[in-house]
């Protein structure tokens, strides 16, 4: 069995949507939810999904010493990011090398960075003019939204397409597409 934590910082759709689908598998198990925010809503859709959560504020994340043991009590193999915004500390990166992987709401190596993130992110889209967006998986370096890209799946837009629109097209393809990235990376490393 495969254990995998999800770190996230929000509401939580796409770790939700992550427990749900490996919900049953006999060869992925959703271990544990990190959140480096205690009011995040995804602690809530976890615990109901009987998920065992934690929190790591920004002091906790940096601390080795609080990290490694909470990863290890829970058996970790794997880290999967669903709109976790801090950045992931080095050591982290060097305990799980190319075992962590991300989804960034564009496409990469366009509007990515500090400061890119949920709305940010579509509003320089719409701004750009773009006529598609997507989203990319990716691994995890120590250089923000840079890692080697494992998959990218995108989706036209239109002149009229708001703000609003153009998240919702690509979160679309996140709940369609990033639980089956996952499962691939996870067949191809283990």
């Amino acid at each position: 069995m495969i254990n995998i934590a999800i770190f996230v910082s929000g509401g939580g759709t796409n770790c939700e949507n992550l427990i749900r689908y490996f919900k049953g598998s006999d060869s992925v198990n959703c271990a544990l939810v990190v959140s480096n925010k205690a009011d995040a809503y995804a602690l809530v859709r976890a615990e109901k999904l009987g998920v065992p959560t934690a929190v790591a504020p920004k002091v906790e994340l940096n601390d080795e010493q609080v990290m490694m043991p909470l990863l290890k009590k829970y058996g970790i193999d794997f880290i999967v990011l669903a709109g976790f915004l801090p950045l992931v500390p080095d050591f982290l990166i060097n305990a799980f090398p190319r075992r962590i992987i991300n989804i960034h709401p564009a496409l990469l190596p366009k509007y990515g960075g500090k400061g890119m993130w949920g709305h940010h992110v579509h509003e320089a889209v719409k701004a750009a003019g773009e006529t598609e967006t997507g989203m990319t998986v990716h691994y995890v370096t120590p250089v923000c939204d840079s890692g080697e890209i494992i998959a990218q799946y995108k989706t036209q837009l239109s002149p009229n397409d708001s703000v609003d629109d153009i998240a919702e097209k690509e979160h679309l393809l996140e709940m369609e597409y990033y639980p089956k990235v996952v499962e691939q990376v996870l067949k191809d490393t283990f």
